[in-house]
């Protein structure tokens, strides 16, 4: 079995930046607030009770920065004893490092993911099919739409054409057309963090990791700092019917962040994002390893287009939000049986990583045997009632 220590320790997060995150801390039975400092965990919590009051803050950075705190301990002892086949109860873990924002996610904002939401359409849920159907495609369309701005005069004479030949989906409409596609990824409080479990369900048999960027974004519209997500996809679950995107993508622990937000100050903004490079390896009990990653130069839509069609005077969110940007790997090799394409199988470690956010990891199981979702809104309040922060 692969091993996933090697991605818990202070060399799974960036060399610079201002970093924050959550912590479980059993001396309080809750969550904690935290920064880095050095190879160490300082608790804030007594001044920013949640992350999304951190977010909320004016200037976050500025914030996190100035905010004394005790010691919680080492980056590395609280990341070592994250995963929970080895965690010591008595001891802090990591936590995925948002709370209280809604989870959100923008589908189908890279051409080549395009294609293949395209491909799963027509291929109804079978790989099998998926072969034949990418060449079809791709002749119709090409495969270099890298260029082309969705919702742009060109994409719009695109569209037409495709109409013309009876090769429109709903796909290319959020792809190229002037709308994203935006939707609830999970739900409050459900996301999982670095070194913790991801959830596959197993009515899927065609699967894939989605490495992406997450903004984090505060209730005015405003994004205030970036992390790693995993947006864990069931393609023949969507692929049977676009209809049935909660349930491909809205189970337990199938919403992967962290290690931790890196908030934007003067050395790291939203440029940094929108040419951000991201690295997936996805290693199995069988051997197998996959490579992959995700460049977001090539985005079809800017970053602050996408969090502006989120959160909107039609769109609220007072306790803000994270949002998935969407990724442009899409894996179309065998793993297995020729004609199957790609997917997962339980035990798989799954790492996606950037040199600006770090590395997040998760191993895969099913859904049914990850870790219950059991600490929600409600018990972080009572919590944080007890330890008289409210």
């Amino acid at each position: 079995m692969p091993s996933i220590s090697p991605y818990l320790s202070s060399s799974s997060l960036p060399a610079g930046g201002l970093l924050v995150g959550r912590a479980w801390s059993p001396a309080v039975d809750g969550p904690c607030v935290v920064r880095r400092e050095g190879n160490d965990l300082i608790d804030i919590t007594s001044a920013y009770p949640t992350m999304r009051d951190l977010c909320e803050a004016p200037d976050p950075a500025a914030a996190a920065r100035t905010t004394p705190g005790p010691r919680l301990g080492s980056i590395d002892d609280i990341m070592a004893n994250t995963p929970l086949e080895t965690r010591d109860m008595a001891k802090p873990w990591f936590l995925a490092p948002v709370d209280l924002q809604s989870l959100k996610a923008a589908g189908v904002t890279f051409a080549t993911s395009m294609l293949e939401r395209v491909i799963e359409e027509r291929a109804r849920g079978n790989p099998a099919a998926a072969v034949e159907i990418r060449a079809t495609i791709g002749d119709l369309i090409g495969d270099d739409l890298s260029k082309l701005r969705a919702g742009s005069p060109e994409a719009m004479a695109l569209k037409k054409v495709l109409m013309e030949k009876g090769a429109w989906s709903q796909y290319l409409e959020v792809g190229i057309g002037p709308d994203a596609e935006i939707f609830t990824k999970s739900q409050i409080m459900a996301a999982v963090g670095s070194g913790m479990e991801a959830g596959l369900n197993p009515i899927s048999t065609w699967n894939n990791p989605e490495p992406e960027v997450v903004v984090v974004v505060a209730s005015s519209g405003r994004i205030v700092g970036a992390t790693l997500g995993n947006d864990v996809n069931l393609r023949d679950v969507e692929g049977r019917s676009a209809l049935l995107l909660g349930k491909a993508k809205d189970n337990n622990a199938s919403c992967a962040l962290g290690p931790m937000i890196r908030l934007f100050d003067s050395s790291f903004s939203l440029d940094d994002v929108r040419n951000m490079q991201l690295s997936l390896t996805v290693e199995g009990d069988d051997g197998y390893v996959l490579n992959g990653g995700s460049n977001m130069s090539k985005i079809s839509r800017d970053p602050a287009d996408i969090v502006a069609q989120m959160i909107n005077n039609h769109h609220q969110y007072p306790d803000g939000a994270v949002l998935f940007l969407g990724t442009l790997f899409a894996p179309v090799e065998d793993r297995d049986e020729p004609g199957k394409g790609f997917t997962h199988k339980m035990g798989d470690v799954v790492t996606v990583s950037s040199p600006q956010l770090g590395t997040l990891a998760n191993r895969m199981t099913s859904t049914d045997k990850a870790a219950p979702w059991t600490f929600g809104a409600s018990h972080l309040f009572r919590n944080l009632a007890k330890r008289g922060l409210l």
